[in-house]
């Protein structure tokens, strides 16, 4: 599967939001976020999202599976900088038997600060490709 998801700007098409918090030691000397420093809140989210939805991601690796990352993409609108709570929204686009994108927003105080797409795979404990579990069926889906 390939990155085929248009993230919205929209906050209202997010069933999901994380808060998180700029950390000194993320940003540069004039207090910006290095752009490496935004795929960790994406993973903070969607590991959040996880526990969120009744399936947390220790209890997912417990039954023989891992969603791996393979692709991941940022637009980069406007810079976050130190101390500010930045409002991770996610939403699940496309889902594969073994694959599934999510789209994300981040904003802080509601204006739009960045989007993002990451495209996961389900492996097993030897990185195999594995199929999804049963329960991806019953979650919420934007169209991808």
């Amino acid at each position: 599967m390939r990155l085929a998801l248009d993230p919205s700007t929209d906050p209202a098409d997010y069933p999901f939001r994380h808060a998180v918090r700029v950390r000194f030691a993320e940003t540069d000397a004039m207090g910006i976020v290095h752009h490496a420093a935004y795929f960790p809140y994406l993973e903070e989210a969607r590991v959040s999202w996880l526990r969120h939805i009744g399936h947390p991601y220790d209890a997912v690796r417990d039954v023989g599976v891992d969603f791996g990352v393979l692709e991941a993409f940022v637009q980069y609108r406007m810079a976050l900088r130190f101390d500010e709570v930045v409002d991770v929204h996610l939403s699940i686009g496309a889902v594969t038997r073994t694959t599934f994108q999510l789209a994300y927003l981040l904003t802080v105080a509601g204006e739009v600060r960045a989007t993002a797409v990451t495209v996961h795979g389900a492996m097993n404990a030897n990185g195999r490709p594995t199929r999804l579990p049963a329960w991806f069926d019953t979650i919420g889906r934007i169209p991808g």
